[in-house]
């Protein structure tokens, strides 16, 4: 591990700091570049690529492993309310696999304004409706991994989406955030996180023994 990757120096960084290491470390992935390029053609309202092949991409920086380890797809968010049909989003979903054939990883696109029709019955909890992409990634099993980017318009640095900041994602630190998915969600991801980035420090539930 490079002095410059140590995850408790980069913790400590200022912001502005933080997102230009994150945006040198994330541009490593080479993959997730190839994502977040093609992802702009797209032309999809409100998109992100999210979740774990942002945050993962820095563990794996900071661990001093290969940019795509452990890495399982790519999670694409967009919010389009004028339609809540599961045709129109499976419209775009068909037309991903199209753009993002040929690259070695699974892109998965959904639709988070209609995420409130189907998560009760995955997960056994309501969810109201998202009024954006940003809420949903708000939602997240863990604050850690509420962290977006996707590519502007003008070619500028990608923009950043971090409501809980970046400390916890380069010091490698797995906090919860209680406000939708339940406590079972967070921690089967945790326990699977952690074969995989044993150096991860998980913190407790709320109200669960550490």
């Amino acid at each position: 591990m490079t002095a410059e990757a140590d995850p408790a120096a980069l913790a400590r960084l200022p912001l502005d700091a933080q997102l230009t290491s994150l945006r040198e470390i994330l541009a490593r992935n080479e993959t997730l570049a190839e994502v977040v390029r093609r992802a702009a053609g797209l032309g999809l309202p409100g998109w992100y690529v999210t979740a774990g092949c942002v945050f993962q991409t820095v563990w794996n920086a900071v661990t001093g492993r290969p940019p795509t380890y452990g890495i399982r797809d790519y999670d694409l968010f967009y919010h389009d309310a004028s339609d809540l049909s599961w045709a129109a989003e499976d419209a775009v979903i068909r037309t991903g696999r199209e753009v993002f054939a040929g690259l070695p990883a699974e892109v998965e696109i959904r639709n988070e304004a209609r995420v409130h029709l189907w998560y009760e019955a995955k997960f056994g909890v309501p969810c109201a409706p998202y009024p954006s992409s940003e809420a949903a990634i708000d939602s997240f099993a863990a604050t850690t991994c509420c962290l977006g980017v996707r590519a502007e318009e003008d070619g500028g640095p990608w923009r950043v989406y971090a409501p809980h900041g970046l400390g916890d994602v380069f010091g490698l630190v797995l906090r919860p955030n209680p406000v939708l998915a339940p406590r079972e969600v967070y921690e089967t991801k945790a326990a699977r996180w952690r074969e995989a980035w044993p150096e991860l420090r998980v913190l407790a539930w709320p109200g669960a023994a550490a």
